[in-house]
């Protein structure tokens, strides 16, 4: 009865790993770039900025204005001719009296002349075009292109960024799966050394503890392979989440390169490639910009203006005024508020600091550089050298076996034996995973993502043979 439990139970734990459909890395590489929601954020970044680059292009024209006003004035613009010299100053009783009659017989109003009405209307067209600002138009569209550059830049780390955490979720459900698989063989052949010893125990072959030791250990077996279970789903929702599928199962296996990758040409791809690095020259680009831009506005703006009205009133005001005018510009900026000393020294500042910034970097990724590769030699060595170990494992299991069978060793020997087994291939599992990381994480640094994949796609074509 006990052995169908077991029986029972074990199939159960391995209905998970066949339900799931299998994805490709490569497939699942398409797929996250397809549907990462920071991948695409990055890109609308992106795409403002081009927005933004192709309205600077724009600087250099002319613009076009049209104006229309209505202005209701308190009286009308008029023009009494008896208050200009010489009549404003003449004195009628002085003059003969004829000429005097005459003057006062005028009415007032005829002496009046109106130059407007009380409400005005006007509508125009008034053009400007800049044809010299001290450079501030080239430095604002340097701006713009350099924005753009980093963005660009942005989207590239995101993109590199979310390459390695496919690695890390991907292969963890490899990883994952594999210990199930290998705890489920540990939990099978020590069922199988139980049930033996509980049969040498009746036989009276074995003490009762021998049986005991070979429970326990079967009983430990199994809460490690629920524990591994649970561990694998949780990596299966994380990738599953990533790639938003509601049913995906890594199907890649994990390799090992033959020959691991030139560390001088990764060094050198690297630093002269790095999107961080690219972001933070864009960003120097944008601080001497922005110092251009504020020296300019020291300088003087000429520009070419014009104006043609389209409607005016049928007043005098109106029919003095021409239709159009057009004229060149100058202005000279003497003194200001809007603190442009300061401003550059601003500029200046961050200039410095994306310098140092880009100098730091430079160190901190040639550094990364090193410790992925080293960290990627040192899981290659051991995972080298835990083939001999699994090999010793797998002969001292035998032999164990086979003497505990004759009652030439103890349930312990034999229980030992397996569980040294099953701890290389645990620690082989996690050298492998390892690898990967930091395999990834140089791959990543360099920009030949495509490399991983590729190489990923060789294993699969291997193991399909």
């Amino acid at each position: 009865m006990k052995r169908n439990k077991i029986v029972c139970w074990l199939s159960l734990l391995w209905l998970p790993l066949a339900q799931a459909t299998p994805v490709s890395l490569a497939d699942a590489w398409q797929q996250l770039q397809q549907v990462s929601d920071k991948l695409a954020a990055d890109g609308l970044q992106m795409v403002s900025a081009e927005a933004e680059q192709q309205a600077a292009k724009e600087l250099y024209l002319p613009s076009l204005t049209l104006n229309g006003s209505y202005t209701r004035l308190e009286k009308p613009l008029e023009l009494d001719i008896t208050r200009l010299n010489p009549l404003a100053s003449m004195d009628l009783s002085s003059l003969p009296a004829q000429f005097a009659q005459i003057f006062a017989a005028i009415p007032h109003a005829m002496f009046i002349t109106p130059f407007t009405e009380q409400e005005v209307f006007n509508a125009s067209l008034q053009a400007m075009w800049p044809i010299y600002t001290g450079g501030q138009i080239t430095a604002a569209q340097g701006i713009r292109k350099a924005q753009l550059a980093e963005k660009q830049q942005q989207h590239e780390l995101t993109r590199r960024e979310l390459f390695t955490t496919l690695i890390d979720r991907y292969f963890a459900v490899t990883v994952s799966q594999s210990l199930v698989s290998t705890q489920q063989q540990l939990v099978a052949s020590l069922t199988t050394h139980y049930q033996h010893a509980l049969k040498m125990e009746q036989q009276g072959q074995i003490a009762k503890v021998e049986r005991l030791n070979a429970e326990v250990a079967l009983d430990d077996a199994k809460v490690t392979l629920a524990s591994a279970t649970r561990q694998f789903e949780l990596a299966q929702i994380a990738l599953r989440r990533l790639l938003h599928q509601t049913d995906a199962n890594a199907s890649t296996p994990m390799f090992v390169l033959q020959q691991a990758p030139s560390l001088p040409q990764v060094t050198e791809l690297t630093l002269s490639q790095h999107p961080a690095l690219k972001l933070l020259a864009a960003k120097e680009q944008q601080a001497k910009g922005l110092i251009d831009l504020e020296n300019g506005k020291f300088k003087p703006t000429v520009y070419l203006f014009g104006n043609y009205t389209l409607y005016e009133d049928d007043s005098l005001l109106s029919q003095m005024s021409p239709d159009w005018m057009v004229g060149v510009g100058v202005r000279v900026p003497i003194i200001s508020r809007d603190g442009r000393s300061g401003k550059v020294l601003a500029a200046k500042s961050a200039l410095l600091q994306a310098r140092y910034t880009k100098a730091q970097t430079t160190e901190d990724l040639s550094l990364l550089v090193d410790q992925s590769y080293r960290q990627m030699q040192q899981a290659a060595e051991e995972i080298h050298s835990l083939n001999t170990s699994r090999e010793l494992a797998v002969e001292n299991l035998h032999l164990r076996e086979l003497a505990f069978n004759q009652g030439l060793a103890t349930s312990v020997e034999r229980v030992d034996a397996e569980l040294k087994l099953s701890a290389v291939n645990t620690k082989q599992l996690a050298a492998q995973y390892r690898y990967l990381q930091a395999y990834a994480h140089l791959m990543a640094v360099s920009g030949q993502l495509d490399d991983f994949i590729g190489y990923s796609k060789q294993q699969e074509i291997r193991n399909a043979r």
